[in-house]
């Protein structure tokens, strides 16, 4: 019997999704969680790989039981719960045709990046502080030259396996935004403070999002104008694009199926 699981991670707890040797990673204690509940290997295969740091809302995955395991799937939940580390939260569990597969179905998935320019203790640990504040027209501009279907080799680590470095981007964009804590609880912060990137794709290649968001950053802060991510995109190599971002405030935010 196949399952579809949906989960979120924080993920400062591990060294990114996909299981490594001498490491923690969150396909890792899935599977560990669940050859503990039902006495036998479970592998576990997710929508994509997230960096170490990086984290999740409503991540999907799937894993196939033996029919000799009798377990609901509303127990699976619950019990995968009791088992997993405060880090880890699965949402749901449910039962799925034997041919659906997390990664190979996905026809998009959408990533979020967070900026604050203040100090906030909040935000810290979900967010990238900047020292100085960026031009965001200018950022909304260059994205938009994201769009569409390219080679985006540019911002794919150096040493990825992938067999084509081509990604069709149906969204790029940044907007401001006020936290949960400012409207809430009076957190002091004015317009603009935060701002957040949001990208969607059929595909990303690894650490794409952070160096598409350092990128971009260099565009914010004049470094460049807004038509060289153009020609980075079209003749430039990883070493030509601006810094990797760091994966705290990156959140992989779900990712969509025709099945």
């Amino acid at each position: 019997m196949r399952y579809k699981i949906r989960l979120s991670y924080d993920g400062s707890a591990f060294c990114g999704w996909q299981i490594q040797n001498n490491a923690v990673t969150v396909q890792g204690e899935l599977q560990n969680a669940l050859a503990t509940l039902t006495g036998t290997s479970v592998p576990v295969t997710g929508a994509g790989r997230t960096d170490t740091d990086v984290n999740s809302i409503n991540y999907i995955a799937h894993f196939d039981l033996p029919e000799s395991v009798k377990i609901e799937a509303t127990q699976l939940c619950y019990k995968l719960n009791a088992i997993l580390s405060q880090k880890i939260v699965v949402h749901e569990v449910t039962e799925v045709a034997e041919d659906f597969h997390a990664r190979f179905d996905a026809t998009s998935r959408e990533y979020r990046y967070f900026i604050h320019f203040h100090k906030d203790p909040f935000a810290e640990k979900f967010s990238y502080r900047m020292r100085n504040t960026l031009d965001i027209n200018k950022m909304n501009e260059a994205a938009k030259l994201m769009l569409g279907e390219h080679d985006f080799s540019c911002f794919e680590k150096v040493g990825g396996n992938n067999t084509t470095s081509i990604c069709t981007v149906t969204e790029a964009r940044w907007d401001t935004y006020r936290p949960q804590h400012a409207d809430m609880l009076g957190y002091p912060c004015s317009e603009g403070d935060y701002i957040v990137f949001t990208v969607r794709a059929n595909r990303f290649l690894r650490n794409m999002v952070r160096a598409m968001v350092g990128s971009l950053i260099e565009v914010g802060r004049g470094k460049q104008e807004p038509g060289w991510i153009g020609k980075l995109i079209e003749f430039g190599s990883r070493s030509d694009a601006g810094m990797s971002v760091p994966g705290k405030a990156l959140f992989f935010c779900g990712a969509e199926y025709h099945k």
